[in-house]
């Protein structure tokens, strides 16, 4: 085996082993290759699926084949189109494009009822009236072999008509399944006569009436793959134990058959796992539901759609998910590396700004000695440090500014490098203030800090040398928004939802592990008057969104609510893994 080829991950090598042997067709063809991504519209894609769909669709357009996208719409009574909606958009959001229109396991209803009547026919399926308790019992456990339901012999002529009166809605919901007549003592449990229909008397999204009666997963999942001509059915780890009980159902509807159906390979790899998250899309819909988040697309959800809205990048998500690898061990990801991946993109590419989140007032006292203490002077401000191409700015800067109340203590600490009574800072690209005085209110809150500042430091620069060759040197360096022309916004600091490594593994319950702090909002920011639109500067993001890095802050979007009666800014990330240091 060639260097090259050990590079590869293990699907890529069964696939160029597929390839050379011609299993679907010309040997050497790499264009029969057909994947397809395929998601229950019942909730919003998260974080996981991500890693699914670069697979999938990747090995599709690597080998010139085609990727499809196929929604499992089998259970009306959790689906709604919103879904439909929002995974279209997220798989789009991704770069991922499927071929052809999008698929429904609704479409193949009929073929699917048609397949089941002939597994009846041939004594390979049958009518239960067990309640799903007694059902749950007959199967027994790895330990103990199942036994057989009742019904189980029942003659085919009857099953047949029962299964009419199922499908057709004469038969109440939970009042009896179709099950597929197998082996109650296989060893693996999923063989153990499974449930293939069940009786749902709910409206269908784009079926409407028609039908009463729906496939389980697990009947559906094979024969929809098998109807696309899916070359590769790639699937996570938990579906290793299924793909036996897809087999068998493929190679009975074969049996006897003179035009066999398609046979889908089906391979598994592990799927993504990431700290801090839960990844239920259950508990994912309880914490939507009993609104502790505002929605599926809050900007703590690990939904694509809040990962999205918090200003993450599809780039981002792709190089995390690229160097995870494709393994068939399951491990846990750390947050912070996805978050890094984030902060890799985003220091490259996203424009800097000022903003101050929680604001005093700076005044330099001597502002107008000489002159107009009302003038105001342009300064150039770099744009991004980290693109050659992005230029300077024009900011003004005049007598009154706003800095962040942290960085002023009547008191300072020793190795507290701002400001202070008689301490000298520079802002950033400003000049050099230095606190003379400072004004409070009835509670002892500063109100307003008093500088003096150097005229020689224009900028931001050092100030020249004494006559002895020695130059002032400070410490620190603010960022600072002019006072007479800037723009109030709303700046909501997003964190991660949960406190804990895996949330609920103390107690049992996710919820006991909610971060109290996962969100606060700021009322009272100040930010350039340049962040109202869209200036010649920023890159064009390829949703639209745009990005920013506030200067000494963080990683910042504009939130879809935003407007330019009241700008909203979602933190996307710290500068730092601040969660790091707490471990």
């Amino acid at each position: 085996m060639t260097e090259a080829v050990q590079q590869r991950h293990f699907i890529q090598q069964i696939i160029d082993s597929d390839i050379e042997s011609g299993k679907w067709g010309t040997p050497g063809d790499r264009s029969v290759v057909t994947t397809r991504f395929p998601p229950e519209p019942n909730g919003y894609l998260h974080i996981g699926h991500a890693k699914a769909i670069f697979i999938c669709h990747g090995l599709a357009r690597e080998f010139g084949g085609r990727f499809n996208l196929r929604f499992d719409d089998t259970n009306p009574a959790a689906e709604e189109a919103e879904f439909v909606e929002s995974i279209t958009h997220d798989i789009h959001w991704l770069g991922a494009h499927w071929d052809g229109d999008v698929l429904f396991a609704s479409d193949y209803f009929d073929k699917m009822h048609g397949w089941a009547v002939d597994l009846i026919n041939k004594g390979l399926a049958y009518v239960d009236e067990s309640t799903p308790e007694q059902i749950r019992e007959m199967r027994g456990s790895t330990e103990v072999p199942g036994t057989n339901s009742p019904f189980r012999d029942r003659p085919i002529s009857e099953s047949l008509d029962l299964f009419d009166q199922m499908t057709h809605g004469k038969i109440e919901n939970g009042k009896m399944v179709l099950r597929a007549k197998i082996d109650m003592a296989h060893s693996n449990m999923n063989m153990r006569d499974p449930v293939m229909y069940r009786v749902v008397n709910t409206p269908h999204h784009r079926t409407g009436d028609k039908w009463h009666i729906y496939p389980m997963y697990d009947w559906a999942h094979g024969l929809e793959d098998s109807i696309e001509g899916v070359t590769h059915s790639l699937c996570s780890l938990e579906f290793e134990d299924h793909r036996p009980l897809y087999n068998w159902f493929i190679d009975a509807i074969n049996k006897d058959r003179d035009n066999p159906i398609h046979h889908p390979q089906q391979i598994e790899f592990s799927r993504l796992a990431i700290s801090y998250t839960n990844m239920s899309k259950r508990y994912m819909r309880q914490v939507v539901e009993e609104n502790i988040v505002m929605g599926w697309d809050d900007p703590r959800m690990i939904t694509l759609a809040g990962f999205r809205r918090r200003g993450f990048t599809p780039e981002s998500i792709h190089d995390f998910v690229t160097g995870v690898g494709v393994t068939k061990f399951n491990a846990m990801m750390d947050m912070g590396r996805l978050e890094g991946a984030l902060r890799d993109d985003l220091n490259k590419r996203a424009p800097r700004r000022m903003a101050v989140l929680d604001p005093i007032k700076l005044v330099i006292t001597n502002w107008g000695d000489g002159g107009d203490e009302s003038r105001v002077e342009m300064m150039d401000v770099i744009n991004n440090p980290e693109d050659d191409s992005a230029e300077t700015r024009q900011v003004p800067f005049g007598k009154e500014l706003w800095i962040e109340r942290e960085d002023f203590m009547i008191d300072p600490p020793k190795k507290f490098f701002r400001l202070g009574p008689d301490r000298e800072v520079r802002l950033r690209c400003g000049y050099w203030v230095r606190c003379h005085d400072y004004t409070q209110d009835s509670e002892g809150n500063i109100t307003e800090v008093h500088c003096t500042y150097d005229p020689t430091t224009r900028g931001g620069n050092n100030p020249p040398a004494d006559e002895e060759g020695n130059v002032r040197k400070v410490k620190g360096t603010l960022h600072w928004v002019y006072a007479g022309d800037c723009v109030d916004a709303e700046i909501r600091l997003f964190d991660r939802l949960y406190k804990a490594e895996k949330p609920g593994k103390a107690t049992g319950n996710h919820l006991d592990d909610l971060n109290e702090h996962s969100l606060e909002i700021s009322n009272r920011a100040k930010v350039e008057r340049s962040l109202l639109n869209k200036t010649p500067d920023e890159p064009e993001w390829s949703d639209g969104i745009r990005r920013f890095q506030f200067e000494r802050t963080g990683y910042f979007c504009i939130d879809r609510e935003s407007c330019n009666d009241k700008l909203v800014f979602n933190r996307t990330a710290t500068l730092r893994d601040s969660w790091a240091k707490q471990r």
